[in-house]
């Protein structure tokens, strides 16, 4: 297996806003519920509340002073899983997506049923050596060291639309990185999307000015 590294990031495609998707965070009490001119209409604020109920905060979670937030009680619970999907559906359907790009590993979670939903291609950005074909890698940086990201050469064709998913938005470092690997393939990002924004962490701003999409908001 090749693989080529990005020796410089990406620039960012700058360009007008995919109609019917909002670049700015949603207003209300932690719900991603704006209404989105040309989509479906968006799952309502009641019942995305129910979803956000069932994330679960755990303290000192993978070390001190860090507050995780646990999906895994929205996904035990079928009736919170559909309706994260059934949103994320709404805010891109009628857009012309021709691939999900998900994020390893949560960003699967999400990615694959709404790649399936669409009628679109699944794409995984994965960690290093877990592809087994040629790959280009992005490199990028975390709080503590250097991480990557590899995804197929093949994986998109040239102009192909692109959105991009991860089941949480913290710092934006993960899914810039991602981005990346996406406009070096020459294909476009038409979004980034998420179950779950940390608002103070500021992470839309690494991805701006493509609209990003979240559906909870902590």
């Amino acid at each position: 297996m090749t693989r080529r590294s990005l020796a410089k990031p990406a620039p960012a495609r700058r360009g007008p806003t995919p109609r019917g998707i909002s670049t700015q965070p949603p207003s209300g009490p932690g719900l991603g519920a704006e209404a989105q001119e040309g989509l479906g209409a968006p799952v309502s604020a009641e019942r995305l509340a129910y979803a956000r109920e069932r994330v679960r905060s755990i303290p000192d979670f993978p070390k001190p002073g860090i507050l995780f937030r646990d999906i895994t009680p929205l996904l035990a619970d079928p009736k919170a899983f559909h309706m994260v999907i059934d949103a994320l559906v709404e805010r891109f359907i009628g857009q012309s997506v021709d691939a999900i790009v998900a994020i390893d590993s949560r960003g699967f979670i999400f990615g694959a049923p709404l790649a399936s939903r669409l009628n679109t291609a699944f794409v995984p950005a994965r960690k290093p050596g877990k592809l087994p074909a040629d790959t280009l890698s992005v490199e990028y940086g975390l709080e503590y060291g250097r991480a990557s990201l590899e995804m197929h050469r093949d994986a998109l064709t040239v102009d192909s639309n692109v959105v991009v998913i991860d089941d949480l938005l913290a710092t934006g470092g993960t899914s810039a990185a991602a981005g990346e690997l996406v406009l070096a393939l020459g294909a476009r990002v038409l979004a980034y999307a998420f179950v779950i924004e940390l608002d103070a962490l500021e992470g839309r701003s690494k991805l701006e000015p493509v609209p990003v999409v979240s559906l909870l908001h902590f």
